[in-house]
């Protein structure tokens, strides 16, 4: 294994650059996380897939889009600002509630209004004023630059997917990224990156979770009154607010990761010593996973973010050239391992 440890190695610092390049479909692991994806049953002939996204069409349009939601005009309020706002008012697509104007430099317009007349929404709707973003979509404060444009060209090109089909939210995000100018990528990637990204996840070692009912792009949200279900091989992300989260959109709002008994220990072996199968995560990220230069931090994101993103790599959907040959010999669980172990980490 240390001539398969090396050769992962020399692969990871010789090759560099991310190109669209040939992809096919994945197949169906036994092992396929679905829970990092927002749903909790594997994929079964007649489920809801995300819908058909040309590319003549808008990013709205790939989007899973739900009746319109009455408003009930009461004007709601979070701790530590003045600031109300209705639900549907939080939720505007092209302007949605900025709760906590200081904690952020003023918003470009493409991130605080996005672009009405092409269907693209505002990069606060989903990522939030701040950038903390949730379980369901990406964290991009704090991430360099240089790295949020590299990303963004990876949505345009088709070479960042989602290996699940029901993820319809990553389909968005590539033709939003495609309708954006070279001066408002600029603006976005300068505007997150110069947000500090604040500690968001609580890790729980666990044999149950609570029992959850999902939204149409992810978010995991309790049942009340409900009693624990068995967590089994997987990990169980809720908001610390549920309320606050799915009805205002708090960007202060964090989440509660319920994650199997042993997988910190297991993740910590892994993510520092490569455990034989990999290299360690902080030859690259750092040795607090916090970053390095133009490498992103991954500390303290959430685990399911993480899991898809060790996933789609492994599965090819997302192509990287410096993580394909990291992730190329870990199995499910270690990636679970590996997911929760970050999580728990301070950013």
């Amino acid at each position: 294994m240390k001539r398969t440890v090396g050769a992962l190695i020399l692969g990871l610092l010789t090759v560099s650059g991310c190109g669209p390049g040939a992809q096919t479909e994945p197949q169906r692991a036994p092992d396929w996380p679905d829970w990092a994806y927002g749903v909790l049953t594997p994929l079964a002939p007649g489920d809801r897939v995300a819908p058909p996204c040309p590319a003549t069409a808008k990013p709205i349009e790939c989007a899973y889009i739900g009746a319109p939601v009455p408003d009930d005009g009461i004007q709601r309020t979070l701790p530590g600002t003045t600031e109300s706002f209705t639900r549907n008012e939080a939720y505007f697509d092209y302007g949605p509630a900025d709760w906590y104007p200081g904690d952020h430099p003023p918003m470009p317009e493409v991130v605080a209004r996005g672009k009405p007349d092409e269907g693209a929404r505002a990069c606060a709707l989903c990522h939030y004023p701040n950038g903390q973003g949730k379980m369901e979509n990406g964290h991009v404060s704090g991430l360099p630059a240089a790295y949020i444009l590299e990303q963004l060209a990876a949505f345009e090109s088709g070479a960042r997917r989602s290996a699940d089909p029901r993820k319809a939210n990553t389909n968005e995000m590539a033709m939003i990224a495609a309708r954006l100018t070279d001066t408002e990528k600029q603006q976005v990637a300068e505007y997150f990156s110069s947000i500090e990204f604040r500690p968001m996840v609580r890790v729980i070692e666990s044999e149950q979770a609570p029992q959850v009912r999902t939204t149409s792009n992810g978010l995991m949200l309790p049942i009340p009154d409900a009693p624990p279900m068995p967590l089994g091989q997987r990990i169980i992300e809720v908001p610390e607010h549920p309320e606050r989260t799915e009805f205002m959109r708090d960007p202060r709002g964090g989440f509660v990761a319920y994650v199997p008994i042993g997988s910190l220990t297991k993740g910590e072996r892994l993510v520092t010593t490569g455990d034989g199968k990999t290299i360690q995560c902080g030859i690259c990220h750092g040795p607090e996973q916090k970053g390095f230069g133009a490498v992103p931090g991954i500390a303290g994101r959430t685990a399911s973010y993480t899991m898809r993103q060790l996933w789609d790599i492994q599965q090819g959907t997302r192509q990287s050239p410096q993580m394909a040959p990291v992730v190329a010999f870990l199995t499910a669980e270690d990636m679970l391992n590996i997911a929760a172990y970050i999580a728990s980490l301070a950013p």
